[in-house]
């Protein structure tokens, strides 16, 4: 039953990842006419050496055919795919780039190319991306060497890259001869920045590392480059929001990062692949592109802090108007508009096919003392401006203002601005305007307020609450914005449910509240529409952590109606706060599982010294997984870690850092975590264990009632010519090909084995007794049927070995698995995989496992060594979670370790 709880605790929180979001709320882009992809010719010397990889030049129709001589004249935008990604990929922006300048008359028009990595899996194997981003190099060179000799020539090209595509654009920066003014702007979309999502080799984490770290050191230097990171947000559970953001030393000035569902006029969570197609997103992008031209070089725009105005307008805040650069400080009010005064501190006005213009003027020195704030809102959602400050009056009329309109922030359905009184000492009135309206509906509203009397507190339930306990406020005045800060809302782990209900005095129709999920800290906002009155639930969970030096409050910004009453529910989410567990720490999961089998495994080669007898995997498994046998020395370290003295001799020792210490560091870790995380992989390694087991015992009578079962005569040498044949030519594959296909091969050779072995052992437990004849008989077949019970129980126990030792071979391969796909999927172009991240691991394990699987528990029994190999388990698993959490290709390593003991208890 515990074991049970623990699985569906599991699967409740894989559940909320996969399933558990908001709905899709993108369009789909299409292209109007069919889409062309035109391969580029590359040099010889670039071909021969990535035969895999292609360059393309997209195009539609009559554009498409003008472009086959390749005489081009825009502007060269080089699209990246990711993991397993197409280079078709890029239709989306080529297209939508396309409509954009015929609109203008093609006055600026873009080039999109698009690389073709071969759909190469290079999340899961990362000994193709140095190789990849080689190749992106020599595509920019050749990119640029067509427009050679044309006016207007471009010096360097924009990136757009998806995925891990996103990432070898970065990595470009660390080739030695790579020239940084080759490229001016780069644009990933849900790609990986931080760590990988599986860091299962070494090449891949490696390359993260180098990448990161040339960033942060060379963060002045990369000032030049302007970067946009887009996350996908919580609809993308391949590539978590939190990895989406740049390393948080690396260009403060020259870098942003936001989750489309924060990006205006988006306003949508993505999943992985939609991010390259939303039509809303791709709309931000594309405008973003021409808004970068410069107009005297028809290129992208050399000025830094142009290309982040332009990105900050686009993707962070829009103020509802066309992108100016240096929009004009002061303008003249003209035009035979009347004046209309506004005394009151609340004014609401309804336009509705007005023939005549109109100025508001609200005179500000009658509102300073008893209010702090003015927020305005308007429902007509047009570019034109429509707030303005003035700065001098005559009588009633304002003869100079400042336009205020840049202060608006664009909404789903309205645009309002918020304005600090205090800041504006120097305006005497604020004037809304309101131009002729013929056939148009939309409202206005103003009020004059004091923030403290429009923000409240609602400290959040805790975590441990599991939605018994909630917090309510009632917000009784009819105001038309409220703030609820959120108190004690600053972990990764907290989620909550939100339940937002409208009461309203009367039944007329009126404009939908807008309630908005600001974090401060970073731009992963997220915003839902709702009628009023209604009951809207709003999930409320993190993607970054505060940041240690942060004391700003997560709120939540109610834009209401103004005679309804709002009552506001919290309460603390569990299936939520598991989703989050699995969404942060699923890559780590295989490591708690393999480390409850090895722990498990040991107890087994206890059982085996103590009793004489080798226990089952599951009974092992209860009797020996236990959390405080290994949290609490990682925890103590941990702690330890932190003191300088600690840390110095830690380092004089050359160990590596402890994973739980840069999780911490990160604030994505803390002991109760681990600990639920600890329990989850006994789950998963207890319910493995159990369909493990099942499997192969219907698997091995399925093989034996298909295939007439041999018997071979027992063999008492583990190491004989043909086994060493066997060995040497699964170690001549995996030095030729590929370790994990080696590895694979051995794999089937023990299960077969395996399945042989269960099938035996069944059979001698079942052997019928025969009834003496006479004392003599009895006699003999009492000592045939002690010597029968013995080889039984024997056989039994080695079963039970090899079950076990198969368990944990499973995971390796699993592990592993993705270099194999690799190898197999890029045969026709190199039969040996290269470089291979588990060439000598399968080297070593091939002649451990030849020999493990003939192997007896009566070889072991009398080896003076058993008790060590028993003992060396528990000191692994220690090591594999305090070390392999975010290497996952250091599993295999321990598991190693383990296995090659109990070959060294079989030989001596």
């Amino acid at each position: 039953l515990f074991y049970g709880v623990l699985a569906g605790l599991v699967l409740l929180g894989v559940r909320d990842v996969l399933f558990v979001y908001e709905e899709n709320r993108c369009s789909m882009t299409y292209m109007y006419e069919y889409p062309e992809y035109l391969k580029i010719k590359l040099p010889k010397k670039t071909t021969r050496r990535y035969p895999a990889y292609e360059l393309y030049l997209y195009g539609e129709g009559s554009y498409a055919e003008e472009n086959k001589n390749l005489l081009l004249t825009g502007i060269p935008v080089l699209f990246l795919p990711g993991n397993a990604g197409s280079y078709k990929q890029v239709r989306s922006l080529g297209s939508i780039a396309l409509r954009k300048a015929e609109d203008v008359d093609f006055k600026y028009h873009f080039n999109f190319f698009s690389v073709n990595f071969n759909e190469e899996l290079v999340a899961l194997y990362g000994g193709s991306l140095q190789r990849q981003t080689k190749f992106v190099h020599e595509c920019i060179k050749v990119i640029l060497k067509l427009y050679k000799g044309r006016e207007f020539a471009p010096t360097s090209v924009a990136i757009v890259g998806h995925s891990m595509g996103g990432l070898v654009a970065r990595a470009l920066l660390t080739l030695k001869n790579f020239k940084p003014e080759l490229i001016n702007l780069l644009i990933t979309q849900a790609t990986p920045h931080t760590a990988p999502v599986m860091p299962l080799d070494k090449y891949l984490t490696d390359f993260y590392t180098a990448v990161n770290n040339h960033w942060i050191l060379k963060a002045q230097d990369l000032r030049s480059l302007t970067t946009l990171s887009v996350a996908g947000g919580f609809r993308d559970y391949q590539v978590r929001s939190g990895l989406a953001f740049l390393p948080k030393l690396s260009q403060h000035d020259s870098a942003l990062s936001v989750v489309s569902s924060a990006v205006p006029r988006a306003w949508a969570s993505t999943d992985h692949l939609s991010i390259v197609w939303c039509k809303e997103l791709i709309l931000a992008t594309i405008r973003a592109f021409f808004d970068l031209i410069d107009e005297n070089t028809r290129q992208i725009t050399e000025d830094p802090r142009r290309r982040m105005s332009v990105l900050n307008h686009h993707f962070v805040r829009h103020p509802a108007k066309i992108f100016e650069e240096n929009p004009e400080a002061f303008t003249e009010l003209t035009g035979a508009f009347m004046w209309i005064t506004v005394r009151t501190s609340r004014w609401t006005y309804a336009v509705y096919n007005d023939s005549d213009g109109k100025y508001f003027t609200f005179p500000l020195a009658s509102h300073r003392k008893s209010y702090s704030h003015i927020y305005c809102e308007n429902s007509m959602l047009d570019t034109s401006s429509w707030i303005y400050g003035c700065l001098n009056t005559n009588s009633s009329m304002c003869l100079e203002a400042t336009d205020l309109s840049w202060r608006t922030e664009l909404l789903p359905s309205t645009k309002i601005v918020l304005l600090k009184l205090e800041d504006y000492p120097s305006l005497s009135h604020i004037v809304i305007q309101v131009p002729p309206a013929t056939g148009n509906k939309y409202t206005l509203a103003c009020e004059f307020f004091r923030k403290d009397s429009r923000t409240v507190q609602l400290p959040v339930t805790h975590l441990l609450s599991f939605g018994f306990s909630s917090s309510k406020i009632l917000l009784n005045s009819s105001g038309l914005l409220y703030n609820v800060q959120l108190q004690h809302f600053h972990q990764i782990y907290q989620a909550f449910k939100i339940y937002v209900e409208s009461y309203c005095q009367s039944h007329k129709e009126r404009k939908p509240s807008v309630y908005r999920l600001h974090i401060p800290w970073s731009h992963e906002d997220s915003i839902t529409v709702a009628k009023v009155p209604s009951l809207t639930e709003i999930s409320a969970k993190l993607h970054i952590a505060q940041p240690e030096n942060d004391n700003s409050v997560p709120e939540l910004n109610i834009y209401s109606s103004s005679d309804c009453q709002y009552e506001v529910i919290l309460k603390t989410s569990l299936l939520q706060v598991l989703g989050q567990i699995i969404r942060f720490h699923a890559g780590a999961l295989p490591v708690y599982v393999v480390a409850n089998i090895l722990l498990a495994y040991g107890g087994q080669l206890s059982a085996l010294m103590s009793r004489g007898q080798c226990s089952d995997f599951s009974h092992e498994l209860v009797r020996t997984a236990k959390p405080y046998k290994i949290e609490p020395l990682i925890s103590i370290v941990v702690f330890l870690l932190g003191f300088n003295w600690f840390r110095e001799i830690w380092e004089s020792l050359s160990l590596p850092e402890v994973d739980a210490a840069v999780l911490s560091s990160q604030d994505a870790w803390f002991p109760l975590v681990s600990l639920m995380l600890f329990l989850f992989g006994t789950g998963i390694a207890y319910w493995s264990g159990v369909f493990f087991s099942t499997s192969l015992r219907l698997f091995s009578s399925l093989w034996l009632t298909l295939i007439r079962s041999t018997v071979l005569g027992k063999d008492d040498k583990l190491i004989t010519p043909r086994r060493l044949c066997g060995v040497l030519s699964l170690c001549l594959i995996s030095w030729t090909t590929c370790g994990a296909f080696a590895l694979f091969l051995i794999y089937l050779q023990y299960l077969f084995k395996d399945s042989n072995c269960s099938k035996e052992t069944s059979q001698n437990l079942c052997m019928p007794t025969v009834k003496p004849q006479s004392l003599t008989n009895s006699t003999l077949k009492a000592t045939q049927s002690l010597s029968s019970t013995t080889v039984a129980a024997e056989a039994l126990n080695s079963l039970r070995i090899h079950v076990t030792i198969l368990n944990l071979f499973t995971w390796i391969v699993l592990l592993y698995l993705p270099s194999l796909i690799y190898w197999l999927k890029n045969l026709r172009y190199n039969v040996r995989l290269d470089p291979d991240p588990c060439r000598s691991t399968a080297l070593i394990l091939t002649c451990i496992l030849e020999i493990l699987m003939y192997s007896s528990t009566s070889e072991m029994k009398a080896s003076k060594l058993l008790k060590t190999a028993a003992k060396v388990p528990l000191p692994l698993s220690v090591a594999m979670l305090a070390f392999g959490r975010l290497h996952l290709f250091k599993v295999p390593h321990f598991v190693t370790v383990s296995l090659l003991l109990h070959v060294v208890c079989c030989v001596v």
